[in-house]
């Protein structure tokens, strides 16, 4: 397969990090705060050695570039201020890097979306809260709205599915609902490690381009009388 439009090399922390310490001053507070938290999870994920850690120091970072003040978040589910940050992304976006990164790892996308393991409702189905007929039918239209936005190239709804499988798959590390180095999800983790470790550096370096763009206020802030 060719490369595609927007495909672009993925820089790692050492690089995004010499670019940070020149352009920092010229930050508005929040985006300097966001950038330097996130990078330094990026950092501790690439010295990780370890599958589940890995994963969740990546997913660390990413919640360090999007999560907003603790007061919208109450007002907001995750997956709408997830959503919200996507679409800003993409739209700022206009060299296409993320849609070239949806491209190039579109393998690895369908092999997560083919995973059932890493789809909420077929969890909900096990603890008795929705039918089998439902989690299929829904498991099935996700497939085809993923496989639609792709062709479309409408990123934001192709990231957007593929975090929510993430999301159960990071709520299964965090939340002890599963076995470290366990073999049942080494497929899941495997694709998630190299799916985020690309991801994450896009994003940051997306936002160190768009300084004029209003990311939000931190979660938690620094005190200056701390």
């Amino acid at each position: 397969m060719g490369k595609q439009k927007g495909e672009k090399s993925t820089k790692g922390y050492a690089v995004l990090k010499a670019r940070q310490r020149t352009e920092r001053e010229g930050y508005p507070e929040a985006l300097a705060l966001r950038v330097h938290r996130a990078l330094s999870w990026l950092n501790r994920a690439e010295m990780c050695e370890d599958a589940d850690g890995r994963f969740i120091f990546l997913w660390i970072a990413f919640n360090a570039a999007y999560a907003k003040d603790i007061a919208e978040s109450r007002q907001t589910k995750e997956k709408r201020a997830i959503d919200k940050f996507l679409k800003e992304l993409v739209r700022v976006d206009q060299d296409k890097v993320l849609y070239g990164l949806a491209w190039s790892e579109s393998g690895s996308i369908q092999n997560l979306l083919k995973n059932q393991y890493v789809y909420e409702p077929f969890w909900d189905f096990h603890r008795g809260n929705v039918t089998e007929r439902d989690w299929k039918k829904w498991f099935k239209s996700s497939w085809n709205a993923a496989k639609w936005a792709l062709t479309k190239q409408d990123t934001a709804t192709v990231l957007s599915i593929v975090l929510e499988r993430m999301y159960t798959l990071r709520n299964q590390l965090v939340h002890g609902g599963a076995t470290w180095n366990s073999s049942i999800n080494r497929d899941q983790l495997r694709g998630g490690d190299a799916f985020m470790s690309k991801l994450v550096p896009h994003i940051i370096e997306l936002m160190m381009d768009h300084p004029e763009v209003d990311w939000g206020n931190n979660w938690y802030r620094i005190l200056s009388n701390r």
